[in-house]
């Protein structure tokens, strides 16, 4: 956010702290209809940024609503993405949060179900939340296909083969991240000796390398490589500059620019 702001980007959090008529770019994230439909009111030149596959979701909020299937919509509570998630049918969605949620969530009397999640959840927490799910409604219907985000597997099932030869983990990623935080959970869990999260190399702190041997570095899904970058060259200047890539699969995957961003560079290519 810092390099971007750096370049003038200005961060807000709704669509009236957008001046009338200027541009305002929706987060990988996404959001609801609702926020849509503020930006034109206020005559706001969009452009999209919402992740792929968050917006395979909301096709699927919208496909299941329409068939008069409620949703349970496992996920963060005030999490950005399950806000606008949710936002795609309002009064069909009911949020799950963690595995108390699956527990307690209360469906409609007499109604079709489905799980659906949000994308940059564990992947082991999705599952233990599903297995609860099932046992109280075993009707319940599957998504027509994962939906978690492939990045946010990836690094999780890299960390699990780095954390049981790790003296420390460092997660490179924001506290208000959701996948970076369970990235540190998850090296704990499969035997890292400590784990620490930080949003740039500056967090990182001398101390922490006492009596470490190995160090293992992650980030969250969507952390630019650059921060990776500058935490790999802090380790460096202190003798870990032996660096060994751990890759759980190939990707492979690319997703287009946003289509008003396209069009706007075809424009410019023209002129």
């Amino acid at each position: 956010m810092q390099t971007l702001e750096q370049k003038g980007v200005i961060f807000v959090n709704e669509t009236d702290e957008v001046p009338e008529g200027q541009t305002v770019i929706f987060s990988a994230h996404g959001v609801s209809p609702a926020v849509h439909e503020e930006a034109a009111s206020r005559s706001l030149k969009t452009i999209d940024a919402t992740c792929p596959l968050v917006t395979k979701v909301h096709h699927e909020v919208r496909r299941f609503a329409n068939e008069e299937t409620e949703i349970l919509l496992i996920g963060h509570e005030g999490h950005e993405e399950v806000e606008g998630t949710a936002g795609e049918a309002v009064g069909k969605v009911k949020i799950v949060d963690g595995l108390e949620g699956a527990r307690t969530v209360v469906p409609t009397p007499g109604k079709k179900l489905v799980w659906l999640s949000q994308t940059t959840l564990s992947v082991d927490e999705t599952l233990e939340a599903v297995a609860i799910l099932r046992q109280r409604f075993p009707e319940i219907q599957d998504p027509p296909s994962d939906d978690i985000c492939y990045a946010t597997q990836n690094r999780q099932e890299a960390i699990k083969a780095i954390a049981p030869q790790a003296d420390l983990v460092l997660v490179v990623g924001s506290t208000n991240s959701s996948n970076s935080v369970r990235l540190v959970e998850v090296a704990l869990e499969y035997g890292a000796k400590k784990a620490f999260l930080i949003d740039y190399a500056s967090e990182a702190k001398d101390e922490w390398l006492a009596g470490v041997k190995t160090v293992g570095v992650t980030s969250g899904a969507s952390v630019p490589e650059i921060l990776v970058r500058t935490v790999l060259d802090w380790l460096s200047l202190h003798g870990f500059g032996n660096v060994e890539e751990v890759r759980a699969t190939e990707e492979s995957l690319l997703f287009a620019l946003p289509p008003e961003l396209r069009k706007d560079l075809k424009a410019m290519g023209k002129a």
